[in-house]
């Protein structure tokens, strides 16, 4: 069964006298929370706690119903960041219901319980089986504000993202495009934020690919260092869409961009502390700035075209990660523009059977469906839904946030879907 997310707290009775400190608390980071009421005196306050200003990165949805209707809901729909709970059940049943709730619950979620029982011992059982709080009706906005806030803003607290790098094994495997089309998909399939940052400060692309034109980006970040923090960071932020944010790149050769080993990593941990996911956009080059950050990156996505040249340069990566990242696992493979016409590529096994990897997808070469969206600034999901292709980045989405596979399950498998990809660009 998988475990909720969970931090301990020490246990205390909530009321009023948490709106003493309430003013100090600072805007809660980017994260989607569903919250599931039984009772109206319980939604009204976590409904107006949703309009509140500290809460204006947050994506707040009231449901009426308990556990049981949030079971329900996610037997086909991606948890949240954040779930919170109404239940009048005794400590037993809800327990019971917890356990139920955990078995579609995604482990990286966090669950918040707003009880009427208050029991020292059912708190502490709740904050082993992974709950995050314990909060006893009946709640105020500032009560459930403090409650959020104490989980993602906590100082001492884990950062809220996830740091993804894509780097590609050489220039125009389409590593960016890849970085952009799965950032699109996950701020969509989950209803999550998304923070895009390119880090190409000449050559950027992110951009173009979103039709953006903002006045200012990254450079304004790893140029002026001390100005970053939360506040700053949103001023830089341009929004592509609901849930994702991008950290352009000014695409201009005005000036040089040489940088020391540590010049974004205060950037990518201020966007850590903001949204639950951060897509890095690393360049084809090999400088310490380039080395660092994909040193620290919590995953690594290499996409590389079935070449000789792409073969040598991912073997070199791979080589490399594993010692600058020796408690990590190896990085994921991503194999782009397989089967174009005429041209001698290595086989998929060749391929992986040298790198020791096997590739996650094997994307064909489709240069209608990526030209057309890219001269159109859109996303391939924007252009084509349906598409075989749009298919397979959704599925790669899934699988890079850690996520179940989607229902309903293909028989077949996600590698079947990707043979059936390579066979119809054959045809």
């Amino acid at each position: 069964m998988t475990s909720l997310a969970y931090e301990t707290r020490e246990p205390e009775t909530r009321g009023s006298e948490d709106e003493q400190d309430f003013q100090s608390v600072r805007p809660v980071p980017r994260i989607s929370v569903q919250a599931f009421c039984e009772t109206e005196a319980v939604a009204h306050p976590v409904a107006r706690a949703g309009e509140d200003r500290r809460m204006a990165k947050a994506h707040l949805k009231v449901h009426m119903g308990g556990i049981q209707t949030a079971i329900e809901f996610y037997q086909d729909a991606a948890t949240p960041n954040l779930i919170m709970l109404e239940s009048s059940a005794p400590p037993r049943e809800l327990l019971a219901s917890l356990g139920q709730l955990a078995d579609v619950c995604d482990p990286s979620s966090k669950v918040v319980v707003i009880g009427h029982h208050n029991d020292v011992s059912l708190y502490r059982e709740l904050i082993r089986t992974g709950v995050s709080e314990y909060v006893v009706a009946p709640v105020s906005m500032a009560d459930i504000v403090n409650v959020i806030a104490g989980i993602y803003v906590d100082p001492d607290a884990a950062p809220v993202g996830r740091s993804l790098a894509f780097v590609g094994a050489k220039g125009g495997v389409g590593s960016s495009t890849l970085a952009h089309n799965l950032s699109w998909a996950m701020s969509k399939l989950f209803e999550s934020e998304v923070v895009i940052a390119d880090l190409d400060l000449p050559f950027g692309t992110a951009n173009i690919n979103f039709d953006q034109d903002p006045a200012q980006g990254i450079a304004e970040a790893v140029f002026a260092p001390e100005r970053m923090d939360d506040v700053y960071l949103d001023r830089l932020l341009a929004q592509c869409a609901e849930r994702l944010s991008l950290l352009a790149a000014p695409s201009t050769l005005e000036r040089t961009y040489d940088f020391d080993g540590e010049a974004f990593a205060n950037i990518v941990d201020t966007a850590q502390r903001s949204a639950p996911m951060v897509v890095l956009d690393v360049p084809h080059m090999w400088t310490e700035w380039c080395r660092t950050t994909l040193a620290r990156a919590d995953d690594i996505v290499i996409t590389a075209t079935p070449e000789l040249a792409n073969l040598r340069n991912a073997k070199n990566l791979v080589d490399t990660l594993k010692k600058i990242r020796p408690n990590d696992g190896p990085p994921k493979l991503i194999l782009n523009q397989a089967n174009v016409p005429k041209r001698s590529e290595i086989s998929t096994e060749d391929f992986a059977d040298a790198l020791e990897i096997t590739p996650l997808a094997v994307i064909p070469f489709e240069p209608q469906l990526f030209g057309n969206a890219a001269n159109n600034g859109r996303m391939l999901g924007e252009m084509d839904p349906n598409h075989a292709i749009v298919q397979a980045i959704n599925e790669l989405a899934h699988i890079l946030t850690g996520r179940r596979e989607p229902k309903p399950k293909r028989k077949s498998g996600l590698f079947g879907l990707f043979d059936r990809l390579a066979l119809s660009n054959r045809d």
